[in-house]
């Protein structure tokens, strides 16, 4: 089997190229861009994939970069097909019996569906498929290629991946039953999580969170050893990599992986986020990151419907979205005011004899510019979006339901601020209750044992299920030497009797922290800085690199003692890279527009440090995901957020609300 371990970048050089670069880069060139013939009149191809390869595909690529690289249709090789035989096709499928099937069926034979094929798996391709393949002469005198792109994960933006296993919460921390699909859901993720490697081309330092202390005394659930397994598992599949003769895959490590779960941090996929994304993905119906937008009929009608793509290729979006909901409407209106001064037409049109325009007023008036209609629909579609953000907050009173939140993370309120705000706020919506209650919950866990509690949740007048949300939280409860610390010195506030409940320590301010309703952080910026510093604790976070035994039983003799990182020269990634800075300049340069960010975007080629990829186990949030952009810039290293999904407050609130009450033992569980 032909492993795929050359860069074929188009771009070539030693320029530094992100995550997501390097991913649609493989896809287009390395896979799409080889399948051709030297001596054809014409190279146009049929592209087949499956349900997951067709999903990492539109991850990472556009349509039209795909028929771009001579893609004439794209077809799903588990539907009927037409034939196509003076056409070559090329297979990017996963290593399955039954895709294997299907190809051998469209293949082999007098009459193939296709004249000659290029296969691509997306990861490791067992040995007896391969024989499997080996034993149909006429499919082997059709295949013009054969490899493993080992490219099986979802590149959902520059800096993160997810490994899709969407129902990992319920499979993993469900109860005992659920035992056979939770060890199915670990060796999938951490086969996904292992191409990630593969892809690029680097060796992890993996690190993961500790399990409670095995002693006598204390009852080790499986929960606590998921981080534990995953990262057993990862390293498994590293070595198989590792010890490929033909497979150019690094000796040493040439960057830093940290195996996290859910209980690290209860608070981040409930509480309110108010930076632009967040919010967006929070209170709009959103699918994804397809937006439905009402844009005014040409014809002088009801408004259409307009479906848009909130992504990086959206230059107002790239610029705001990690920007608080404050200063991104800011940030809007200064850019329409901007427009209108320097557009003079604009300004005709709108006159109002000095008096100053509204956000509102300078849209309609720049919308009488047909000229400038690109940019200004652009634009426009942004300050629709914040406004109606505006316009929810106020109508339900989020800002005082936030800054309860925030003044329970941080220790500034308890039980007698939560019932004031129940009795005061009896037509609060649900959710906002309900994710006030389950912050309450992961801020005062001895509170399960009592009747507080459930004296809360009647108070609050929420259904049944979603008082299962609230004493679900229990079970992603982290190991007390874990939360010992990260919270550090939070035990006294004025009364050196009175116990503070407060899950964070204030920070330093920075910029963002300039805005109200700013001062929660995750604690994966934490980590993350003390993983970089060399600072995580290795009792709390050991490595799997290291050679002296672990609790587990294991011991990575053949592989390298952990070490310092090296100041200066690195080892890097056997690919070559470039990364965009993600510095998001106050102004643009022009008035209206944010194409100088994309410009600012590509403009900085300094190397960075060895890349660190943080994976979240049951889900990760936006507010992390920022985190990761943030602390690229800051540190001068490529942070990847990787996670079995990356959910928005509801979606994970359903997700828990899943959850059952049956521990399981250690005794459950085979490592």
């Amino acid at each position: 089997m032909s492993m795929s371990d050359s860069d074929t970048s188009s771009q070539g050089g030693n320029e530094y190229k992100n995550f997501r670069q390097i991913t649609r880069d493989r896809l287009l060139y390395e896979m799409l861009r080889s399948a051709k013939r030297t001596d054809a009149k014409s190279n146009w191809k049929v592209l087949i994939m499956d349900k997951v390869t067709v999903k990492i595909m539109s991850c990472s690529c556009k349509m039209a970069d795909i028929t771009d690289e001579g893609v004439s249709l794209v077809e799903d090789i588990n539907k009927r097909r037409q034939p196509l035989p003076t056409m070559d096709a090329v297979y990017y499928i996963q290593p399955t019996r039954e895709n294997v099937v299907m190809l051998v069926s469209d293949m082999a034979g007098k009459t193939p569906l296709y004249k000659d094929a290029y296969v691509y798996f997306s990861s490791s391709v067992p040995r007896e498929l391969v024989n499997y393949i080996k034993k149909e002469q006429t499919l082997k005198t059709r295949l013009r290629a054969m490899k493993e792109m080992n490219l099986e994960y979802f590149a959902i933006d520059s800096q993160c991946f997810i490994t899709d296993n969407t129902m990992a919460l319920e499979e993993l921390y469900g109860n005992e039953e659920m035992s056979r699909k939770g060890d199915e859901c670990l060796n999938l993720m951490a086969n996904r999580i292992a191409t990630v490697f593969a892809s690029l081309l680097e060796f992890p330092y993996v690190r993961y969170r500790a399990a409670k202390s095995l002693d006598p005394t204390t009852m080790t659930t499986i929960r606590d050893l998921i981080p534990t397994k995953l990262a057993a598992a990862v390293w498994n599949c590293l070595m198989k990599y590792k010890s490929l003769k033909n497979f150019n895959f690094p000796q040493t490590e040439t960057c830093e992986l940290l195996i996290l779960d859910r209980s690290i941090d209860q608070i981040a996929p409930i509480i309110h986020e108010w930076t632009y994304d967040a919010m967006c993905h929070d209170l709009l119906n959103m699918d994804g990151n397809k937006y439905v937008h009402e844009v005014a009929s040409k014809t002088g009608g009801l408004p259409e419907k307009k479906e848009v793509l909130l992504e990086d290729h959206d230059s107002v979006w790239l610029e705001l979205r990690h920007s608080h909901i404050a200063d991104a409407s800011e940030r809007l209106h200064d850019k329409m005011t901007s427009f209108v001064s320097k557009n003079k037409a604009a300004q005709m049109h709108g006159s109002r004899g000095g008096s100053e325009f509204s956000t509102r007023d300078l849209q309609k008036m720049v919308h009488s510019l047909p000229q400038y209609t690109e940019q200004i629909d652009k634009l426009s579609l942004h300050v629709d979006i914040a406004a109606k953000i505006n316009s929810i907050i106020r109508e339900s009173g989020l800002k005082e339901v936030g800054q309860l939140e925030q003044d329970l993370v941080f220790g500034d309120a308890g039980t007698k601020e939560v019932i004031n705000f129940l009795r005061t706020k009896p037509d609060a919506p649900r959710e906002n209750k309900l994710r006030l209650l389950m912050i309450y919950a992961a801020t005062h866990p001895d509170k399960f044992e009592s009747d507080k509690l459930a004296k809360l949740i009647e108070l609050a007048r929420i259904p049944a299920d979603d008082m299962n949300a609230v004493y679900n939280m229990r079970f992603l409860e982290g190991s007390s030497d874990v939360k010992k610390n990260l919270i550090g010195a939070f035990s006294l506030k004025f009364d050196v009797h009175k116990k503070k409940h407060g899950l964070r320590k204030d920070r330093a301010a920075d910029e963002q922290s300039a805005w109200q309703l700013s001062r929660f952080y995750p604690i994966i910026e934490e980590l993350i800085e003390k993983l970089i510093k060399n600072e995580l604790p290795k009792n709390d976070y050991p490595c799997m690199n290291d050679p002296a035994p672990t609790f587990h039983g294991r011991t990575q003799s053949e592989s390298a003692r952990m070490v310092d990182p090296p100041s200066a020269a690195p080892a890097h990634s056997m690919r070559s890279r470039r990364t965009a800075t993600w510095a998001r300049p106050r102004d643009s340069e022009d008035g209206y527009s944010s194409d100088s960010v994309l410009r600012h975007a590509s403009s900085d080629f300094k190397k960075m440090g060895r890349r660190v990829f943080v994976f979240i186990v049951g889900g990760a949030t936006r507010s992390e995901l920022r985190v990761c952009h943030k602390l690229t810039t800051k540190l001068k290293r490529e942070v990847v957020l990787g996670s079995s999904s990356l959910d928005d407050p509801t979606h994970f609130i359903t997700k828990l609300k899943l959850l059952t009450a049956n521990e399981l033992s250690l005794d459950d569980l085979e490592i």
